[in-house]
């Protein structure tokens, strides 16, 4: 069998229905194969970057590994920052790459290049991939690719990267018969778990901070089982934010550094606080992590390293989340965990007091009004995406995701780019299902050409372009720190009318202005034809317009701008 059709055959049979790729000259082989012994769909993009995301998304929605392939050199080095953020956000991924021919490969030469467009893409990719493979004898492909799939999808999920010269693509190899695999779990500790149980009984104000590892470990059926169970409310983490519907009477809101008030108060505010797959990272908690450990705190986790790195005093709990939830199940299989009312209603309290649609007062626009307003309209929507900056937090602050909209946004790598080509992989894997991307008008610029793949493959992708003519979370940070000397952020940038760019491309689009247009506008997003169509909508935000609540950097996160001031430059 030709090594491209192996890999061709082998991708099919674990499942994967389409593949996102920019095509070159170093994976023809493999292009070739996939269109003759497959019915894998190949989703041509426009940027190697975009194909990355684009598995990304596929992978976020549909549980399997997303798949991209990319060329040598460039192509290659264009898969970077889709592949890290896979690598921090725990993805699924497989990364396959063309490379120059075995006799091409410099090796130890002392030399930059031997062959044109070789580049070392496994050195570069290793430290931000679970496993990086150069596949230079083709005996080898059949292990490479056994173990890549396991690597990718056991403990943490993440990204797998396989280097396959052009001359092993086209060798011929006998495929094996494969002997597997052994999965070994110890039983979690019934005392700490009996622990845990009497702690949440003794428990005042007990929260619950789901984050990314739910999606991550597909326990997010049992993860509703357990909060049904104990009656905690849930306070989210950015990438946590669809584990938890909107309308459930337990949610709290979005924690950290722009986190919904109320929320970092509670958070604040609570004698027991449980984590379920989130990493307490600086943008969950500020950098100020003092308030947060004088309190009981049980981390659970599979990653041993994210338990007492920045927070302390942690308990920890070291599982995969599905299987913590079944331990917890039989050993609470008998108790009965009643519902804090005081607490409750002290949530409740707090957020009629500190509304997201009162943080701002505005010219124009209110974002955090218009989310609201685009979430009500959007209920045949499955997925919203957010990209990076000002509009993702106010998408994060506001968006109302109610039990089977999936969120998604770049978190770890905070990527702008991110959300139209996700958004093509997530509107695949929901079979053109709609989906909402929510991107701003710096973001919207940097993987633009993707409207051309929107179009190629008649793809429902609603795109809510929120155009503040500016950089708006630099903005911000400059008018904090820099004087508000806005260099490269208002002063010396600019953006189009994303109207007449949609349309150039087949896509209808319109402009609102003022808050009256809005319900019009949202109308025509769902209305009659439109329904099934890709739509842009363009928003015109006031300039300068910046996201509040804001953590002020240095203070403990319940003390947010613009009522308190930081203490310090915040450093991310």
């Amino acid at each position: 069998m030709k090594v491209s059709d192996f890999v061709a055959d082998f991708l099919s049979k674990k499942g994967i229905k389409m593949v996102f790729e920019l095509s070159g000259g170093m994976i023809t082989h493999l292009l070739d194969s996939l269109r003759q012994t497959t019915d894998i769909q190949i989703v041509t993009m426009h940027h190697e970057q975009a194909a990355a995301f684009a598995a990304e998304g596929f992978a976020r929605v549909s549980g399997l590994p997303g798949v991209a392939l990319a060329t040598s050199g460039p192509g290659a080095t264009n898969l970077l920052t889709g592949i890290g953020s896979c690598y921090f956000d725990s993805v699924p991924a497989i990364f396959i790459t063309g490379q120059v021919n075995t006799h091409e490969q410099k090796g130890d030469n002392p030399i930059r290049q031997l062959g044109f467009q070789e580049t070392d893409i496994v050195s570069m990719a290793r430290p931000i991939t679970k496993a990086a493979f150069l596949v230079n004898d083709s005996s080898d492909i059949e292990r490479v690719f056994e173990e890549a799939f396991m690597i990718a999808n056991e403990g943490r999920p993440g990204p797998v990267l396989i280097d396959i010269p052009m001359n092993i693509q086209r060798e011929q190899i006998e495929v094996q018969v494969k002997q597997k695999r052994e999965e070994e779990e110890g039983p979690i500790d019934t005392l700490i778990l009996s622990k845990l149980i009497l702690d949440i009984k003794k428990a005042k104000a007990p929260l619950i901070l789901s984050g990314r590892g739910i999606k991550a470990s597909n326990s997010q059926e049992l993860f509703a089982r357990f909060v049904d169970k104990v009656n905690i409310p849930v306070i989210t983490s950015l990438l946590g934010l669809d584990t938890i519907s909107y309308d459930n009477p337990l949610r709290v809101g979005f924690i950290g550094s722009y986190g919904n008030r109320w929320a970092n108060i509670a958070f604040g505010e609570c004698d027991l606080l449980i984590v379920l797959g989130a990493r307490l990272d600086i943008r969950q908690t500020g950098a100020d992590t003092k308030f947060i450990e004088n309190r009981k705190i049980y981390h659970i986790d599979c990653e041993p390293g994210e338990i007492n790195n920045r927070v302390k005093g942690c308990v920890p709990i070291i599982s995969d989340l599905s299987r913590f939830f079944r331990s917890f199940f039989v050993t609470s299989e008998s108790e009965t965990f009643g519902v804090n009312r005081n607490w409750i209603e002290h949530i409740s309290q707090l957020k009629m007091q500190w509304p997201d649609t009162s943080e701002l007062s505005v010219k124009g626009i209110n974002p955090n009004v218009f989310i609201h307003q685009l979430s009500k309209s959007s209920g045949a929507a499955k997925a919203f995406l957010a990209d990076v900056g000002s509009h993702q937090m106010w998408a994060s602050q506001s968006l109302e995701l109610l039990d089977g909209q999936h969120f998604l946004t770049s978190g770890g790598m905070g990527a702008m780019g991110f959300s139209l080509p996700a958004a093509i992989g997530a509107c695949l894997a929901l079979n053109n299902a709609p989906v909402v991307v929510i991107i701003g008008d710096g973001c919207m610029q940097i993987n633009i050409q993707e409207l051309q793949t929107i179009v190629r493959n008649k793809l429902n992708i609603k795109i809510v372009v929120l155009n503040n003519k500016s950089l708006g979370m630099i903005t911000q940070f400059q008018e904090s720190y820099f004087e508000a000397r806005y260099q490269s952020t208002y002063w010396g940038y600019s953006a189009p009318d994303f109207e007449k760019i949609a349309e150039a491309y087949g896509i209808k689009a319109q402009t609102i202005f003022s808050e009256k247009e809005t319900t019009e506008a949202l109308e025509w997003l769902w209305e009659g034809e439109n329904e099934d169509q890709s739509l842009l909508l363009q928003v015109m935000i006031e300039p300068l317009t910046n996201t509040y609540p804001k953590i002020a950097f240095g203070k403990p996160i319940t003390e947010m701008e613009p009522f308190s001031k930081p203490i310090e430059m915040e450093g991310t």
